[in-house]
């Protein structure tokens, strides 16, 4: 009989009193054997009581064990996780997301199935306020996700990223850990580096987790800069995409700029502007019907907060990280992990 590969469970986490402990409770909950899993959370130096609430936790579960991340950012956080698992397999999970109880076990079985060096599921949204349901109507949209397959809850297949992922931990000893510095596009970044080395990633509809997205169009643009500011970085680093979509919403964006600033382009503008307003107002309307009137209005709003937000994030990416690239020379592995041979 094959052993069951032990399993590491990587979590970053900065001030996360009120989701914290609902989050390890969902990973406790898992049908994969309790003996095979470790729960290690990389706590970017807390200001509330989430490492109190974890001091706690740990006393009463011993695989559960907070470390210290005096880098905040969640990418070093996860590299700092990786030098301290024990496992075979990373399982590489953010607090604020809700998890299936066999989420564990499908990456686990994905991962034999597939021979995969990575593999997830789908980025699910998921509703609570009225905004966030007119946000997942719209991320529901190719306008709204650029037609990522790894936000489609129905694809199935080798991609080019998955939401969160499972690891061997080979990648790390052979390709390197996340890249400490990155603020976003963390995930991404990693899984180029990945696909570029001849590995793979596989994305399953098996695996299933969900995810809260943000509340406002305040936030949301604030987090769509951040994408597109993560972006530009990588593309700078690396020096090229898996695909054209990331840079899509830069080029629309410079597009619409040059049709406003160049007297030559300006008989296009209106004929440009109206057809995109048509088709975010037809495709608001195909996605955000069922929530009436103010959803429709509410998705078609969504659409240019999206696009705009990523291409001038992108533009100011493009412009900080050429004048002062602050990624390493070459990413940090982790050494291969020491087999222990028992007498028999």
């Amino acid at each position: 009989m094959k052993m069951l590969p032990t399993v590491t469970i990587a979590m970053p986490a900065y001030n996360e009193e009120k989701y914290i402990e609902a989050c390890i409770a969902s990973v406790q909950a898992q049908d994969y054997p309790k003996d095979k899993i470790e729960i290690l959370v990389a706590d970017g130096r807390s200001t509330d009581k989430t490492r109190e609430i974890l001091d706690r936790l740990a006393a009463d579960d011993p695989r559960i064990r907070w470390i210290d991340n005096p880098a905040r950012l969640q990418a070093a956080g996860l590299g700092v996780l990786v030098k301290q698992a024990s496992g075979d397999i990373i399982v590489r999970m953010d607090v604020h997301a809700e998890y299936a109880p066999d989420y564990v076990r499908k990456c686990v079985e994905t991962l034999e199935k597939t021979g995969a060096d990575n593999v997830g599921g789908a980025q699910r949204a998921k509703a609570k306020t009225f905004f966030q349901k007119a946000l997942c109507a719209a991320l529901t949209s190719p306008l709204g996700v650029g037609g990522a397959k790894y936000r489609s809850e129905d694809a199935e297949g080798f991609v080019d990223t998955v939401f969160l992922g499972a690891f061997r931990r080979k990648v790390f000893e052979t390709i390197g850990l996340w890249d400490p510095a990155a603020i976003t596009n963390e995930d991404s970044e990693l899984n180029q580096r990945i696909l570029e080395s001849g590995g793979q990633i596989y994305l399953s509809r098996d695996i299933v987790v969900h995810y809260f997205p943000r509340e406002s169009f305040k936030t949301l643009a604030k987090q769509y800069y951040k994408y597109g500011r993560g972006r530009a970085r990588t593309l700078l680093k690396l020096g090229k995409y898996p695909t054209l979509r990331p840079a899509l919403p830069f080029l629309m964006v410079c597009g619409g700029a040059a049709m406003l600033t160049i007297p030559p382009l300006w008989p296009l503008a209106p004929a440009a502007f109206a057809a995109y307003a048509l088709a975010t107002g037809a495709e608001a309307v195909r996605v955000g019907g069922k929530l009436g009137a103010r959803g429709i209005a509410t998705v078609w709003g969504i659409f240019p907060t999206l696009h705009i937000s990523h291409g001038i994030g992108f533009a100011a990416g493009l412009i900080q990280y050429s004048r002062q690239p602050d990624w390493p020379e070459q990413p940090e592995r982790v050494p291969p992990k020491k087999v222990v041979l028992r007498a028999v």
